[in-house]
């Protein structure tokens, strides 16, 4: 019987999940030849090819996706083994504060994670508005956020720069109507800058919905009583982003992290986790371009 390395199958994972080399070895912190080479191992190993490379990146052969679930959970298992033998004292826990409008794909990724290699750890997430996630954190009511803003404050880091886009409900006519109908909650830190584009380019509006709830806003927009504004791949699956030039451009914001000076160990892992599962979304958008 051959034994699988784990360094190997872990650089494996990264790659197939970074979508590239590149971006795996990075957060790996080892070299892109380096990486290769224990690609290149495992393949001979198995007698395999499990990736297809291209300039674009790579993908996963038949026997590449087989393999990739397997990987996942020998990697995960070998951490997790490590951490309930030798990390008795990671105990404690974490406030994570993250908008509504991103906790998917990443959130529950690294919440995975996080209760896999540290189980002693109690992670409480805190879903809000940007604006009230920075004011818990500047209070020590958070131990670490992520926000959507334009800019990046002192002390945060941008993990990724995302088109906010108009949506409305599929086949919709409610974005043709003056004055245009919008829907926000009063806390929605992207309604100031989208109605203010909105009087920049002189398209008159009215306020559709004015309230505190999503659920509210989602209802209104699917009805085809009003538009909003949301990140592009963040909308929900029943509203469809607006592309017939109609309506202003309303740019880019940060999706931005912020961790206090004072990090413990256990929040540098989280912080980690989330650097890695935003790099992953961050290709696989770029793939799509």
């Amino acid at each position: 019987m051959r034994n699988l390395d784990i360094t190997v199958l872990r650089s494996f994972v990264a790659v197939a999940e970074a979508g590239g080399v590149t971006r795996a070895a990075g957060f790996l912190n080892l070299t892109q030849s380096a990486v290769s080479m224990q690609l290149k191992r495992l393949e001979e190993m198995l007698g395999l090819r499990l990736l297809e490379r291209s300039g674009r990146g790579v993908s996963l052969t038949p026997a590449g996706a087989q393999l990739l679930s397997y990987a996942q959970r020998m990697v995960e298992m070998n951490d997790e083994i490590y951490t309930r033998l030798t990390c008795q004292s990671w105990e404690g826990e974490i406030v994570l504060g993250v908008p509504h409008d991103i906790v998917y794909p990443v959130i529950p990724q690294v919440l995975q994670r996080m209760g896999r290699t540290h189980p002693r750890v109690k992670v409480q997430l805190l879903s809000s508005f940007t604006r009230e996630l920075k004011a818990k954190f500047a209070r020590g009511e958070a131990d670490v956020i992520m926000t959507t803003e334009a800019g990046v404050d002192q002390g945060g880091e941008t993990l990724m720069e995302v088109p906010l886009r108009w949506i409305g409900a599929p086949d919709g006519q409610a974005y043709k109507s003056r004055p245009l109908r919008v829907a926000f909650c009063r806390s929605c830190g992207f309604r100031e800058f989208a109605l203010a584009r909105l009087d920049a380019e002189n398209v008159s509006w009215e306020l559709a919905v004015d309230s505190d709830s999503d659920m509210t806003v989602d209802a209104t927009i699917s009805a085809d009583l009003a538009v909003t504004a949301r990140l592009q791949g963040h909308a929900p699956t029943y509203v469809k982003y607006l592309e017939d030039g109609l309506l202003p451009e309303l740019g880019t914001q940060n999706i931005n992290l912020y961790a206090g000076n004072g990090k413990t160990a256990i929040t540098e892992v989280m912080v980690d986790y989330i650097r890695q599962g935003m790099m992953a979304v961050r290709g696989l958008s770029r793939d799509a371009a």
